[in-house]
């Protein structure tokens, strides 16, 4: 089943065309990554997609509504977790909640149910400094499910963590998918990270950012263990690195 639909979206900033014609699809579930260089318009696209921006052409849909240039609808994580350092993680966990109206009390109790799957069970009273950048980005990601329970939008989520601790969210994230059933459209310029996570890749390039190829990764999640090293990664790899 179709969870989101983008139709022949089209944007320019001053006269100048940043996204042409982009269509794609996230169906119920799926991990999806944008692969491509910076300023092939990622971005921009997820802020047509969330309704920050509305396109000069073309259409956004979720679970076949229109919702086009209407934000509010879908979830979006930035690179940087921007937890209020003032804060308690309980409490930044829920304030998507509060902005909706929710009472406080009944806005912890919803958020407390969830941290033991974030694996973040004992840290609601912490403050962000007192996490590690891993387990900040799993709060901001619990923060992100908590806005939008079915779709979430993350531009780089894992980027500025190390590389060990960047591994142990590859590992992680598609298992916490699974058991919230949550579908992802996924920003990243890491080939490898796209590979490791996504069911499809959708290819963007040029300028203006257009579609020019679609990656089928047809190895079974979960993952091997060594899936990077095995061949079949690396023929993913190589059709990629053709395309881009």
């Amino acid at each position: 089943m179709v969870k989101l639909e983008v139709r022949k979206v089209s944007k320019s900033f001053e006269g100048k065309k940043v996204l042409q014609d982009i269509s794609l699809e996230l169906r119920r579930g799926e991990l999806v990554s944008l692969l491509g260089v910076s300023g092939g318009g990622k971005t921009t696209l997820f802020n047509v997609i969330s309704g920050l921006l509305k396109p000069d052409e073309g259409a956004v849909f979720l679970d076949g509504e229109d919702i086009t240039g209407r934000p509010g609808r879908i979830s979006y994580m930035l690179q940087k977790d921007l937890m209020l350092p003032y804060r308690t993680i309980e409490d930044n966990v829920a304030l998507p909640l509060l902005l909706k109206g929710v009472k406080k009390k009944e806005a912890r109790l919803q958020v407390s149910s969830m941290f033991p799957q974030f694996g973040l069970d004992g840290t609601e009273k912490q403050y962000p400094a007192q996490l590690s950048g891993g387990m900040r980005q799993r709060a901001a990601l619990l923060r992100t499910y908590m806005f939008s329970r079915e779709l979430a939008l993350l531009d780089e989520p894992f980027s500025a963590l190390d590389t060990l601790t960047k591994s142990a969210m590859h590992k992680w994230y598609p298992g916490v998918m699974e058991k919230i059933q949550l579908s992802t459209l996924f920003i990243t310029h890491d080939i490898d990270e796209a590979i490791l996570l996504s069911d499809r890749i959708y290819l963007l390039s040029g300028v203006p950012g257009r579609i020019n190829g679609e990656i089928i990764i047809k190895e079974p999640k979960p993952r091997r263990e060594d899936f990077n090293l095995t061949p079949e990664f690396l023929e993913y790899k190589r059709e990629i690195l053709s395309l881009l």
